[in-house]
């Protein structure tokens, strides 16, 4: 599903306009951007929680010339982790098409 989709799936489930479901779907996702960017964390209960990571700093293999090591500098990544809610709701058994 594409942000576009997302959008239109918004609006007709709350039964507003397609600008309006924008401006919310934009204000949702700026609102977890800031917080992970402030080093904290988003938690949506029933959905999943969004938090930054420290990878640290580790050696690697130059993909360009294998032989040479390079230096992976510390960096904070987002990761996500699905609630028990969602990962229920994904694992359920498909059902079959006749």
């Amino acid at each position: 599903m594409t942000k576009a989709e997302l959008v239109v799936e918004v609006a007709k489930s709350a039964g507003v306009t397609k600008a309006k479901a924008i401006s919310a779907v934009d204000a949702f996702f700026q609102a977890i951007q800031a917080t992970l960017a402030k080093g904290e964390k988003v938690q949506v209960v029933g959905f999943g929680t969004f938090e930054p990571h420290q990878r640290a700093a580790r050696k690697g293999r130059n993909p360009q010339k294998p032989e040479e090591m390079i230096d992976i500098p510390a960096k904070t990544v987002p990761v996500f982790r699905a609630g028990k809610a969602l990962r229920e709701l994904v694992n359920q058994p498909k059902k079959k098409k006749k």
